[in-house]
């Protein structure tokens, strides 16, 4: 016993070591790509490892020697680290329905198309457009996950450009959406519901439709009709072949209407990275009444600004990245830039946007989002911006995390309000 407790301290010592500096990838920047993925996963899934830490730091004998002590002394920190983003969700989650309200609504009260028949009237007064969801951020999801939902997808080809098929997957509830307050309130006395178009990321040069998949089951579930699409990419199909993409997407699902139990009316784009990009320019330029709002999670959108303030180029060569998919730098393809930023469309009747940024975030900077915020106000288009404290580049693909939980909240509370 005396032999093994010589390995104890240090033991300890190593241990707290490593949870402390695990938990530092919740607060420190991210000098490489590598760093950068970790950090994801620290920072969303960063309180599954407090149970070892407090193992460390509480049981029985870390007194009896120096090491021990230190290594506890680190587990601490650790702790403190790894629950972090949870305790700045949980303060965020508490003030999330009222910024939202106030950012669309002014008033979280209505009387519409989400109320039972009859509401607004003195003696039954309308319901928040909260009412009937989850909560914003629920422990229960985050240690069990979100659960599968029964939905159908169906591949469509929309395009055909040069010979190559552009393709998009349609996802639509295999029976009734699991809300009745959700997006099936918003059905007309026809059975058509909204579309919701994602656009998926990738730097303009990769990805694909599958990028988007637990929320684009999570909003058909809710009885919304999702069309998450392909679009040609970079190098061979530079910009503006992208949008062109878009808007024959939004094209395409217009057109399949009462035959696809869509209504062509109520569409809302949803972009993550280099498709939050894609998907406010489309909204902004379309000038098209039924693109009732746009959501950018963490869109490169001030393309001049993000070519003379790049990321670390260990990170991602984002210049190099504005280069290959415009054709080259400012000064040669100064008009492609000026085509390709949302903000240079920006008008009173652009549609309501709302932005998901996290403050950490090292590919995209949280300048992106509020440069475009800055015309929006000037044009007095209602916005918000979702700012995440502790989140990095790509926080919402941990789907049931802080990030995943708060951002599909706002996502689903601004879809309620856009489509009504």
């Amino acid at each position: 016993m005396q032999r093994w407790s010589v390995f104890v301290g240090p033991a300890r010592l190593l241990g707290g070591l490593a949870l402390a500096a695990t938990g530092f990838l919740t607060v420190v920047p991210q000098p490489h790509a590598l760093i950068w993925r970790l950090s994801i996963l620290v920072s969303e899934l960063g309180h599954w490892l407090v149970v070892p830490a407090l193992l460390l730091w509480l049981v029985p004998g870390w007194r009896r020697s120096r090491l021990g002590a230190v290594g506890s002394m680190f587990a601490a920190i650790g702790i403190v680290l790894l629950l972090l983003p949870l305790v700045e969700a949980v303060v965020i989650s508490r003030g999330l329905p009222a910024a939202l309200a106030e950012a669309f609504e002014k008033d979280a009260l209505h009387a519409g198309p989400l109320s039972p028949k009859g509401e607004g009237t003195a003696d039954n007064p309308p319901r928040s457009r909260s009412e009937g969801m989850r909560p914003p951020l629920s422990v229960r999801t985050l240690m069990l996950g979100v659960r599968s939902y029964d939905v159908r997808v169906e591949e469509h080809v929309y395009s055909l450009v040069d010979g190559r098929e552009v393709k998009l997957d349609l996802y639509r509830a295999q029976s009734a959406p699991r809300r009745p307050s959700a997006a099936a309130a918003l059905e007309t006395p026809q059975p058509s519901r909204p579309v919701v178009i994602t656009i998926h990321g990738g730097s303009w040069l990769s990805g694909n439709r599958g990028d988007f998949v637990e929320l684009n089951r999570h909003l058909a579930a809710d009885g919304y009709i999702v069309a998450a699409i392909d679009y040609r990419l970079a190098p061979r199909w530079r910009f503006p072949a992208a949008q062109e993409d878009v808007a024959a997407a939004v094209s395409y699902v217009k057109a399949l209407g009462a035959a696809a139990r869509i209504d062509p009316n109520r569409i809302a784009l949803i972009g993550r990275s280099a498709g939050g990009q894609i998907a406010l320019l489309a909204a902004y330029t379309a000038r098209d009444p039924a693109i009732r709002g746009v959501v950018s999670y963490y869109g490169p959108a001030a393309l001049r600004w993000g070519y003379e303030n790049p990321a670390k180029r260990a990170v991602v060569d984002s210049s190099g990245v504005l280069e290959t998919y415009l054709g080259g730098p400012p000064a040669t393809h100064g008009a492609q830039y000026d085509a390709a930023e949302p903000a240079t469309f920006v008008d009173a009747a652009s549609p309501p946007t709302l932005f998901i940024q996290g403050l950490r975030d090292e590919l995209v900077s949280p300048f992106h989002s509020e440069f475009v915020s800055a015309r929006l106000i000037g044009a007095g288009v209602p916005h918000f911006i979702l700012r995440l404290p502790w989140a990095v580049h790509g926080c919402d693909y941990i789907f049931s995390g802080p990030c995943g939980q708060l951002s599909t909240y706002a996502v689903e509370w601004f879809l309620r309000t856009v489509m009504s």
